[in-house]
């Protein structure tokens, strides 16, 4: 398997999530699966826009933006050789508010033996992910 994903319900507009979800210098105020994130561009995220993240038990990795849909999604993607990693951050509206969806997706001639190798962080730190935008996203809404 070399895709993971999660959806999460959150109890506050789309607007809100987005603004949690797009502010990625501030992830690791909500998320313990992110230590820290450097933007490495100045403005408001476009795509190719690049940030440093780096990770508990993972080394340290740009990702740069690949596309972008202002207030509904984004995707960055991190290379290396042998391997590429996308994830994606999106947002939509529901009758109670709205729903997350994170995933992240391994390609590749090593992705099959990376994504096994880390199967169980990838699965944790999606959850950790989910909850901590749900929380921050509901505690100003």
């Amino acid at each position: 398997m070399t895709f993971f994903s999660i959806t999460v319900d959150i109890r506050a507009t789309p607007q809100r999530v987005w603004a949690v979800l797009s502010d990625v210098e501030g992830w690791p105020d909500w998320t313990p699966s992110v230590r820290s994130v450097d933007r490495l561009d100045a403005g408001p995220l476009a795509v190719g826009s690049r940030a440093r993240i780096r990770q508990p038990k993972l080394l340290p990795a740009v990702w740069r933006i690949s596309s972008i849909e202002k207030g509904r999604s984004f995707t960055w993607v991190t290379r290396s050789p042998g391997l590429s990693v996308t994830a994606h951050h999106g947002v939509e509206a529901t009758p109670d508010g709205s729903r997350a969806t994170l995933s992240i997706r391994f390609d590749g001639l090593l992705a099959p033996l990376v994504a096994w190798l880390t199967h169980r962080l990838n699965n944790r730190y999606l959850g950790l992910e989910g909850a901590g935008l749900k929380r921050r996203s509901e505690e100003r809404s």
